[in-house]
């Protein structure tokens, strides 16, 4: 899956390295220990070596001997016909990711997450969930992915297989995304994605968790960044702010089985500088799952799943009450006469 990572340079080679290519935009933050690979700093939205060297280092550390420990937030609402869109429960989590250089300048991003879901109005880390459209109380199921790993090259990545479930393979294009400028110096980027493939809990065995044979989901990212990060020599990693929404179908342990609806994500990310600074409910929460929560993986492993087709694999399927259905949404409202 991944190449042999890059041999590191001698701190003298990458000084005068970065002295004789400086003028066209070639950087490394860590010259001095001889750590990370030469990159691309001179902003060309149409190179494709340009946009991987900045994802990389917007999604990542391109320096191995560091991580980049990312956090989201947000909040995780459900979408059914005929009602207001109901605002469920919080997500809050975090990742730890570390990249590897690759023989052909491309990099190897390696990551795991976590997240948590937290009560609406307490804020409280969930163990379970009063699911008002089944009445019942369910066993919430946190996010914890282990690894979530894939290659930023100079062409688009390929999307996720999830273990084989996902049959899609795009022809090859340039890596190139939707830059532009922002006010006070600042430049966007924003990506999207947006699959349907086969769901890993079909519904003939899984029936209470699965919304049926295909799973469709989209994923947008926005990221806000400083100019002058972006351009600096210096900087391994760039940090962003920004906001991530998913659409998925309905959370497995929600137990709605193929009812008519879905799930939409809208969370904030962004960076944090220390594993201190994540907060320590869900620190000590994931500690006390498995300390490897909190460092990213130093090896490059598979397959990366997503809490789908994680489930699949961890949990077994609930029991079916005589009589059950999936619960249907209220009934079209109609305008009172004139």
């Amino acid at each position: 899956m991944s190449g042999p990572e890059l041999t590191r340079r001698q701190s003298l080679g990458l000084a005068a390295m970065a002295a004789t290519v400086g003028a066209v935009g070639i950087g490394a933050s860590a010259a001095a220990a001889g750590s990370a690979p030469p990159f691309q700093t001179k902003i060309d939205f149409k190179d494709p070596k340009w946009n991987r060297d900045s994802y990389a280092r917007l999604d990542a550390d391109i320096d191995p001997t560091k991580e980049k420990i990312g956090w989201f937030r947000g909040n995780v609402y459900g979408v059914r016909d005929n009602e207001p869109v109901r605002p469920l429960f919080i997500i809050d989590g975090f990742s730890f990711v570390r990249t590897k250089r690759l023989e052909d300048g491309s990099y190897r991003r390696m990551l795991r997450e976590v997240g948590f879901y937290r009560d609406i109005k307490t804020g409280e880390i969930l163990k379970t969930w009063h699911n008002p459209y089944t009445n019942e109380d369910v066993r919430v199921v946190p996010i914890a992915n282990d690894p979530f790993n894939f290659t930023i090259s100079e062409f688009r990545p390929q999307p996720p297989s999830y273990g084989g479930m996902n049959k899609d393979k795009p022809p090859p294009e340039p890596f190139l995304l939707d830059w532009r400028y922002g006010p006070d110096d600042t430049v966007i980027v924003t990506t999207d994605i947006h699959m349907l493939y086969q769901n890993a809990l079909q519904p003939d065995k899984w029936v209470r968790e699965s919304s049926g044979a295909f799973n469709r989901v989209s994923e947008m990212f926005t990221y806000v960044i400083k100019r002058k990060d972006l351009e600096n020599p210096k900087l391994t990693h760039v940090k962003a702010v920004g906001q991530w929404s998913r659409i998925t179908p309905w959370l497995p342990w929600m137990l709605m089985g193929q009812a008519p609806g879905h799930i939409s994500y809208f969370c904030s990310f962004g960076a944090y500088d220390s594993v201190n600074d994540i907060p320590a409910d869900i620190r000590e929460t994931a500690r006390a799952m498995d300390p490897k929560w909190l460092a990213a993986p130093t090896e490059d492993y598979g397959p990366s799943l997503s809490s789908l087709e994680n489930y699949a694999r961890e949990q077994k399927p609930a029991p079916v009450p005589a009589g059950w259905t999936p619960p249907q949404p209220p009934p079209p409202r109609t305008l009172p006469p004139k």
